[in-house]
């Protein structure tokens, strides 16, 4: 059967609006597919094939959704309908996209936009705008940015010919996240600014409604999450306004997610309440419940969570079986197995037989990833119980399903899971096999981690982070050999890497040089903090790996670093101070000291794991002397370097700014002023000081001027999250993607990048263990070669006073910036008032040392 011409161009702009959202979210929302399918259902009645598949992909049943829309495909080729073909084509696409199957999908689309380009007359405006939206979001998903932007401008002015303002602007939004993608933050922050811009000035409409939720959802997805939170609430205001209430209960939910990346638990809960209340539809009613029992068990309010469960287990009983159902139960019992003691919630016999029946039941839809998550956390239920073989059972056949499926998520967790069962087992070699794989897996995904299905969405903290920890704590048990130390070493460089890839929320670093292999008279220090010891191996050029070991818990460990931290205020004890650095000095140095591992060693380069990265080695304190008056200090994310040029062969010319007023609610530094000035006496110089130091003069400078430094001395904060990092400008705080992409815009030569890149003001979060994460990061997508930043906010005359003899040294002939640094540290130390490290030690150079 084939549509009257009124018919097909409502389906046309149904399916594009359907995609669309789709697209927006990348990894597709449920509530946006309903909406579109729901507003599709009640323009027509008719039961063709093309509307079957759309009301099987409503309900999440893309299996069966595929099928049917293959038969439609086949039907209108052997009739001859090659548009009806094509946008069967494209409907198919989609729904092998929702599977994960990305070489038939993009086989699918391809074909689709084949015939497109046979037809005479040509197709309407609106199909190829579809089709290429479908493609966009097919090329994004696979790794293509650019070629997914292009296909978006493409759409965009189909949309434009066709007169559809949603799509046009929807494919607007999706141009904005493949420039993200691509790196261009600051043109995707203009692009969503400008598109916020023409949505507010619309009047009301589900078209605006619609176009703003999707845009706070785009927001959201590249971590932008206050401005994500005001636009959906104009979503919100606009939707109430018109009586718009389908849109109601997604909205609500997608503020809810947004208030908990926030850290906002109490307005999270007061908006999946609220989306709760306002549905009538059971599967949004189970979705908005679901959120608040995930909010309660995360804020560790389990008396909250208990009356929840029930509730959930009904229903999950009474909903009809779809992709939707079955990952909201697997949802439930992943969020349980994350307690340590979750019967106390529910039976375990219970969320087994939950599991059993949804592995029945995604076999039957043959939805074969949700199989694979189903066996995965029913496998983990089976181990609570020391029953290790069905565990084992379980999780090897999620395993071997993924490695089909080529889904590197559910690979990583499930292999992780085989190798703990082989480790309780003491079976070593099996384990580190397993362990590998799911290493392995976990670097393929990369950036991608955000992209994991948002229904089974698992933190970093709890599902990456340990199983890199568990693979080296297996490798460096017994007597590890060269091989196992160099596997070590390599796993907790990806780990730092990984770290920053979850920071930024996508794959940040591309670049690899063996840093032992830069400078032969450098020395790599990695020390690790395991379960049960504090590991430490030593790499230098053409020597073989060193390994070393303190058996002491992670807690004495974590404790004795936070007594050390707290020590360096001035007000504490320095007696005290100096007796705690002393021993973890004697944890981290002595013993490679005592073996003479040192000899001919210049710098000493740390990679720092965990609680160590917020403890500036410089003031480490052997009894008589601080480390740094032995050897210069580095930091390094590891072997992602670029190598540097040497300074004193250039002319060097820099850029300066800073503030010394009381601005935006901070304090007045009174001394940035003198900072500032005697830097750009000490070195040619452009000067930014108070009004001129805005974002854009910055950025203007920075374009034009071919400087090697970029010293700001200015209220800057560096945190585990991406949100609260920033740098103070005149007209505002600047986040640390904004901030970096402003540095790299000089192109990507390397030749043009920055040489050095001094914040000499900034603030590691309070109470924050992986802040320094805010500044590894900034000097990784900065391009500076080398950063130097301080951890805690310093005395400005100190600050001022360092800086000078800084760059003083940074002049001398034959000068490393290590060394320059080490040099003006000394000085303070010896030659001022300001001996105690908390004004010197502060200072820290991450990046390249020479």
């Amino acid at each position: 059967m084939t549509f009257s011409i009124k018919q097909r161009r409502y389906l046309y702009i149904s399916l594009s609006i359907l995609s669309l959202c789709l697209v927006v979210t990348i990894t597709p929302a449920r509530a946006s597919v309903e909406v579109s399918a729901n507003s599709i259902l009640n323009a027509s009645a008719s039961t063709n094939q093309l509307e079957e598949g759309r009301n099987l992909y409503r309900l999440g049943q893309f299996t069966e959704a595929v099928k049917v829309w293959q038969t439609a495909a086949q039907h209108y080729h052997r009739q001859g309908d090659r548009l009806n073909e094509a946008l069967s084509l494209s409907y198919l696409s989609l729904a092998q996209q929702e599977l994960n199957q990305w070489t038939v999908a993009s086989q699918s689309i391809e074909q689709s936009v084949k015939l497109l380009q046979t037809l005479s007359p040509p197709a309407d405006a609106i199909v190829w705008a579809q089709i290429l939206n479908t493609r966009g979001n097919l090329q994004l998903h696979t790794g293509k940015a650019e070629v997914a932007l292009e296909s978006w401008q493409q759409a965009q002015k189909f949309y434009e010919q066709a007169g559809d303002q949603i799509g046009n602007l929807g494919s607007q939004i999706n141009q904005a996240q493949a420039l993200q993608s691509l790196g261009f933050y600051r043109r995707s922050k203009q692009q969503l600014e400008t598109l916020t811009q023409k949505l507010s000035a619309m009047p009301d409409s589900e078209v605006k409604v619609s176009g703003l939720r999707s845009l706070g959802l785009a927001l959201q997805m590249i971590g932008d999450s206050g401005k994500s939170q005001q636009i959906l609430e104009q979503s919100l205001a606009a939707a109430n306004k018109i009586g718009a209430t389908p849109h109601l209960s997604s909205i609500l939910l997608n503020l809810g997610k947004t208030a908990v990346d926030l850290q906002d638990p109490d307005a999270a809960l007061d908006y999946f309440e609220k989306a709760q209340k306002i549905t009538t539809n059971p599967g949004d009613q189970l979705q908005a419940r679901l959120a608040q029992f995930k909010l309660f068990i995360d804020y560790d309010k389990l008396n909250l969570a208990a009356p929840l469960a029930p509730q959930l287990q009904q229903q999950l009983a009474e909903l009809p079986t779809s992709h939707t159902s079955l990952y909201a139960a697997i949802n439930f019992v992943a969020t349980l197995n994350r307690l340590e003691n979750p019967d106390k919630i529910v039976p375990l016999k219970d969320l087994a037989q939950l599991m059993a029946v949804t592995v029945k039941s995604a076999q039957q839809l043959q939805d074969t990833q949700a199989e694979a998550y189903a066996l995965h956390q029913w496998g983990k239920l089976y181990s609570r119980t020391q029953q290790l073989a069905q565990a084992k059972e379980l999780a090897q056949k999620s395993l071997n399903i993924a490695r089909q499926l080529e889904a590197e998520d559910i690979i990583a967790q499930s292999a992780w899971q085989v190798g703990k069962l082989y480790k309780q087992q003491g079976d070593r070699p099996k384990a580190i096999k397993a362990y590998s794989e799911a290493v392995k897996a976990l670097k393929a995904l990369r950036g991608d981690l955000v992209a994991i299905n948002p229904d089974v969405q698992f933190s970093f903290r709890e599902s990456v982070e340990p199983v890199y920890r568990e693979l080296v704590g297996l490798l460096l048990d017994e007597q590890p050999t060269q091989t196992d130390l160099m596997q070590a070493r390599e796993l907790i460089e990806s780990l730092q890497v990984a770290e920053l890839d979850n920071f930024f929320r996508e794959a940040c670093l591309d670049r690899a040089k063996q840093i032992d292999q830069v400078d032969p008279t450098a020395t790599v220090v990695y020390p690790i903090i395991l379960p049960d010891r504090l590991a430490v191996i030593l790499s230098k050029t053409g020597q073989p790996l060193r390994y070393y070991v303190t058996h002491k818990s992670q807690a004495e460990i974590e404790n004795t670093l936070d007594k050390l931290l707290v020590g360096f205020n001035p007000v504490s004890d320095s007696k005290e101070r100096d007796r705690v650095s002393q021993q973890i000095y004697d944890w981290l140095i002595r013993p490679a000291e005592t073996d003479q591992a040192f000899k001919d060693t210049k710098t000493l380069v740390f990679v720092l794991d965990g609680h160590l990265r917020n403890i500036p080695m410089a003031a480490l304190y052997d009894g008589k002397q601080y480390l740094i008056e032995k050897y210069a200090v580095a930091l390094s994310p590891g072997m992602q370097l670029i190598a540097a040029r040497s300074l004193q062969e250039n002319h060097i010319d820099a850029i300066v700014g800073g503030i010394s007023e009381s601005r935006s609610g901070f304090s007045a530094l009174p001394a940035v002023e003198s900072e500032v000035r005697q830097i750009s006496k000490t070195l040619p110089s452009s000067m930014l000081l108070n009004k001129q130091f805005t974002s854009q003069a910055l950025a203007d400078r920075v374009k034009s001027s071919s400087a090697d430094v970029v010293h700001l001395a200015t209220h800057g904060q560096f945190s585990s999250r991406l949100e609260d990092t920033f740098l103070l400008t005149w007209d505002g705080e600047v986040n640390v993607k904004e901030l970096s992409e402003l540095l790299k815009n000089r192109g990507n030569e390397p030749s043009k990048a920055i040489e050095l890149l001094v914040l000499s003001a900034c603030d590691t979060a309070a109470g924050d263990d992986r802040a320094v994460l805010g500044l590894a990061g900034l000097a990784v997508k900065s391009g500076a070669r080398s950063t130097i930043a301080t951890l805690w906010p310093v005395k400005d005359k100190a600050a001022a006073m360092l800086m000078t003899r800084f760059y003083d040294q940074l002049r001398q002939p034959n000068i490393t910036k290590a060394e320059a640094l080490r040099q003006a540290q000394i000085n303070l130390i010896h030659q001022t008032d300001f001996v105690d490290p908390f004004f010197w030690s502060a200072f820290v150079l991450v990046g390249s040392w020479q």
